[in-house]
């Protein structure tokens, strides 16, 4: 399907605001809002639970329904707004959303995709969301899309249409916001691995930089039984390396998050702060993107990640920006006796070539905790 014909179809059923978290099987689209929509009319949002209430308020304010755009990860953070503020019974909200399906049934994906794939659609129907699989040709999805107007104008109820891969054609984005840094990512993470002891842990977050850190193990010749990679459960990393690290006094416990992540539930950091263990390290790599699903960017931009640390309670926190600037903190940061931040700004993107980890999700676990308790 040509993204430009959705986007204008949508136009003409009144639909000015987009907002939502990207996804990689909606990464064409996505790009396509950005390059034309006006930015108060577009908003990536910190979560998907944002995206369906920022929709609410516009729907308060035009009589009109928002587009609400997500991976099917993402309904989990819909949850509590989708049934205490839009359902029929509370407010009765309508907006339409567009989910990618990543770990479709027979189809091949990732560990952490399979089962939110088997139940995407069962999601849906507990909740009792009316929904369609979005076909690919244009021309049968256009009465399906104009139906779907018409059952929200008719009963103000939300809709969703579910997103198979390949549905879109390709689109790259046009107008895409760098960063000034020319530090890479994997090099930064390769330069804090190897300031680290053979105790230390690492809970890495979802995404390019858990395939970065077990591909520096790899590229190091060095265990990955120190690594626990969160392969899903974006925005979490921070809260289980603080459950390790609370029950670990004797490990120091680091988590390799994104500005993405960090800004996805960041009410975590709070808590995070709050404990002050000495043995908590929290490092932020920030490219101010989501890189893994299309580079679209985060709002992280516009705030200081070192100064969010601070006025959250955090005791230290740094920001560099180079290997040099990286090299010269790390012990002082190492050696924290305190709950403390360090963001490092890279630059975004990541090898064409970068590799995933062969173990299942359950064998990196058993390593780990043999690790970790022995």
């Amino acid at each position: 399907m040509n993204v430009a014909d959705l986007y204008n179809l949508l136009k003409e059923n009144n639909v000015s605001c987009f907002c939502g978290v990207p996804d990689s099987l909606l990464k064409d689209f996505c790009a396509y809002i950005t390059d034309n929509t006006e930015e108060k009319n577009h908003t990536i949002t910190a979560n998907e639970g944002n995206a369906i209430a920022l929709a609410s308020g516009h729907y308060l304010a035009t009589g009109n329904p928002a587009v609400v755009y997500m991976q099917n990860s993402g309904i989990g953070n819909c949850v509590n707004p989708l049934l205490s503020l839009t359902d029929e019974e509370v407010y009765n909200i309508p907006l339409l959303m567009l989910i990618g399906w990543r770990g479709e049934p027979d189809k091949k994906d990732e560990p952490q995709h399979i089962k939110q794939g088997k139940v995407t659609d069962k999601l849906l129907e507990v909740m009792g969301i009316k929904y369609e699989i979005m076909p690919e040709d244009f021309q049968i999805a256009k009465p399906m899309i104009e139906n779907a107007f018409k059952y929200m104008k008719e009963t103000n109820a939300p809709f969703a249409f579910i997103v198979r891969k390949g549905t879109f054609e390709k689109y790259s984005l046009k107008n895409k916001k760098q960063n000034t840094s020319e530090f890479k990512r994997e090099e930064a993470i390769e330069t804090v691995i190897k300031n680290l002891s053979e105790k230390d842990i690492i809970v890495s977050t979802t995404g390019h930089i858990s395939r970065e850190v077990y591909e520096t193990r790899n590229r190091l010749d060095q265990s990955h039984k120190q690594d626990f990679l969160t392969v899903g459960s974006m925005g979490h990393s921070s809260s289980i390396a603080l459950g390790i690290a609370l029950q670990k006094s004797n490990r120091k416990v680091y988590c390799f998050d994104g500005d993405g992540a960090f800004l996805m539930h960041q009410g975590a950091i709070i808590v995070n702060a709050s404990k002050n263990l000495s043995n908590f390290k929290h490092v932020v790599f920030n490219n101010e993107a989501h890189d893994s699903v299309g580079s679209q960017p985060t709002s992280i931009n516009v705030a200081n990640i070192s100064q969010i640390a601070l006025n959250s309670g955090y005791k230290k926190a740094y920001s560099v920006s180079t290997k040099t600037d990286l090299l010269e903190i790390l012990p002082e940061f190492i050696s924290d006796n305190c709950a403390a931040l360090l963001e490092i700004k890279v630059k975004c993107g990541a090898r064409e070539d970068l590799g995933r980890p062969k173990e299942k999700p359950q064998e990196n676990k058993t390593l780990f905790m043999e690790h970790l308790n022995g």
